[in-house]
């Protein structure tokens, strides 16, 4: 008479089960989350410096392209920090999910999100702020 392998209880460890993958894509939108609050204080106080006088009119866009960088990086640190891992594609899905949810925002607040309207370089600001996030969380773990 034979005995059967018992199966092994896959409990405890997420790599097995598929949790690992669930719990990334959650602290990567988590990452992208906090990008979209900050790049939107960011315009904020764009707007207020604008508004007193202090900024001219014309820097609006760059202040836009700025806040998206500032966003992209700051979620992209707390995305690699939560996440553990430094991968360029970290900071990837950060900016692109923050580039998303400010198309959605304006799709909806707008209802009209041209990309044309300057949307290229929306994405490729969000994009580099999320490789500078990789790139100074790289930094700060090969500084003594």
């Amino acid at each position: 008479m034979t005995k059967k392998p018992r199966e092994k209880r896959r409990e405890g460890k997420p790599e097995e089960n598929g949790g690992l993958w669930i719990t990334v894509m959650g602290q990567l939108l988590l990452g992208g989350a906090a990008a979209v609050l900050a790049a939107v204080l960011t315009l904020l106080v764009c707007s207020l410096l604008i508004s007193a006088g202090a900024v001219p009119e014309r820097f609006m866009e760059r202040a836009v392209l700025a806040a998206c960088v500032l966003g992209s990086l700051i979620g992209g640190l707390l995305a690699v920090r939560r996440i553990g891992r430094s991968t360029l594609l970290v900071g990837a899905g950060v900016g692109t999910i923050l580039f998303l949810l400010l198309l959605l925002a304006g799709t909806l607040l707008f209802e009209e999100a041209s990309v044309s309207n300057g949307g290229g370089m929306m994405l490729l600001s969000c994009l580099c702020g999320g490789a500078c996030a990789i790139i100074a969380s790289n930094y700060a773990e090969l500084a003594p």
